[in-house]
């Protein structure tokens, strides 16, 4: 397997006198490919969903949240109307839609 070359891109980490050494004298050059995987679990695979659960979960209580201090405040907002409006009749039926402070 005598290339003029350096094989580039198939094994760049070969030095260059090893490779020269190896094409003049015909010696074999041997590739050692550690393809065992690691016995183990790797953090840095498991960070990134953990990551987008957590800031999911975040955002759904923090809407949840905003959600709940619209409405609150939406009511306050309808109930003050509603005592100041005082009753409303539509058709002959009268509805008194807050009660007056009776003390």
């Amino acid at each position: 397997m005598n290339q003029p070359n350096p094989p580039g891109t198939i094994a760049p980490h070969i030095p260059a006198d090893v490779y020269q050494r190896a094409q003049a004298t015909g010696q074999p050059v041997v590739f050692v490919v550690n393809d065992r995987p690691p016995a183990s679990i790797e953090w840095r695979r498991l960070l990134l969903p953990f990551a987008i659960a957590g800031a999911t979960v975040a955002g759904g209580w923090g809407l949840v949240a905003a959600l709940c201090f619209l409405m609150d405040a939406a009511v306050h907002t309808f109930t003050v109307i509603a005592g100041a409006a005082g009753p409303i009749g539509v058709g002959g039926i009268t509805l008194k839609l807050a009660r007056g402070k009776s003390h």
